[in-house]
């Protein structure tokens, strides 16, 4: 059983990892919130369970009703590996497979800001992952910080961690493509629209350039009015598109072709990422990155060799680091690209993710 928070997150970055589970023979039974990408999962070769999630909310109430719903589904399949994402399913469906005797496999994919933020929340956060890890086979972190993070505060064991890349990325489906060669270079932003995914920065930094004379195209690609606190409205979207400061280029489901026409992927987020997934496939297909010297985020990149690392919440740094970008000769940026390609083929591909969890689940499987 794999579980996350939306079946669109496990049609885009768990798909990989369910065929190859698939392909060795086992039944896999897909655990989300229904969504418009829901009956994308049964090509996958898996079954889908619809659970009702309420994903940013943190009333109790419906937190305890969430982890009823885990408790009699898993009573149901009696799967023999639960392996959680995001942080709902990761606490609730582990407590649930734990109760039930089921083993545990968690993915810990960024800590967002309730870990930046001091405060109650903060606290129950911590003594909620401490509880739904304490039992679990294997907890897989995505950057050596929230593993160390996580290791240090006592809210797992060290002996049970690793390290994944990211989730990874499909190097056969994400291949270099030359830039785009057109006059005006294009920076194309892909995330959620969110204040803390920098989106706020991003649109000021253009502001910036743009003031400066410098020609440049600037889009966003990404959900809007998301289920979030920090998301950002429709309004206000419409408002910088008016100004005509950035192009909203709105959701697609061929991040390549979006990929393909932009010269430089810019990700200027402060949020407490795990590794950046739109930043993991722009650097396989060789584009130059822009991202801040953040969490997560500095893992993609090597400052000035596949792009530039600027500092979070600054706008005049982060236009700086574009303006960069639009001053390399149209060689070097390709280079740049192409130093990117090289660096996710070592050390992120989805194999070496995918071969993790087979091996773990083959251990589970023998232990029992």
């Amino acid at each position: 059983m794999i579980a996350l928070n939306t079946a669109w997150n496990l049609v885009n970055f768990r798909s990989g990892l369910i065929r190859a589970l698939v392909a060795e023979g086992y039944d896999v039974v897909a655990v989300a919130p229904y969504d418009e990408y829901a009956s994308q999962l049964l090509s996958l070769g898996c079954r889908y369970h619809h659970l009702p999630m309420d994903n940013k909310g943190t009333h109790p109430g419906r937190d305890l009703l969430l982890l009823a719903r885990f408790y009699r589904l898993i009573r149901l399949e009696v799967p023999d590996v639960f392996l959680g994402f995001t942080i709902k399913p990761n606490i609730y469906g582990s407590l649930a497979a734990h109760t039930l005797g089921v083993s545990v496999i968690n993915n810990i994919a960024g800590l967002g800001t309730v870990f930046t933020k001091d405060g109650l929340l903060n606290h129950l956060v911590r003594a909620l992952y401490k509880v739904s890890l304490s039992h679990s086979y294997k907890v897989f972190f995505q950057n050596d910080e929230d593993r160390q993070l996580f290791v240090s505060s006592g809210l797992v064991s060290k002996n049970v961690v690793d390290r994944l890349p990211g989730s990874g990325v499909d190097l056969d489906k994400f291949t270099p493509v030359p830039l785009p060669g057109k006059p005006s270079v294009r920076f194309l932003l892909i995330a959620r629209m969110l204040w803390e995914k920098g989106v706020g920065d991003f649109v000021a930094a253009a502001r910036l350039m743009k003031l400066r004379g410098i020609e440049a195209e600037f889009c966003l690609l990404g959900f809007l009015e998301v289920q979030n606190p920090s998301a950002i409205s429709q309004h206000q979207m419409d408002l910088w598109v008016d100004e005509g400061v950035v192009k909203y280029l709105g959701v697609s489901d061929n991040i390549r072709n979006e990929i393909a026409q932009a010269d430089c992927v810019v990700l200027p987020s402060f949020y407490r990422e795990g590794t950046p997934r739109a930043l993991l496939e722009a650097a396989a297909m060789a584009r130059p990155i822009v991202t801040t010297d953040s969490i997560g985020c500095r893992d993609v990149v090597d400052d000035g060799i596949n792009g530039f690392l600027c500092c979070p919440k600054d706008p005049a740094d982060l236009a700086h680091k574009m303006a960069r970008i639009i001053a390399l000769p149209p060689k070097e940026r390709e280079m740049m690209g192409l130093r990117g390609r090289k660096k996710v083929e070592l050390q992120f591909d989805q194999k070496v993710v995918i071969d993790k969890y087979l091996e773990a689940i083959r251990k589970i499987r023998i232990c029992n």
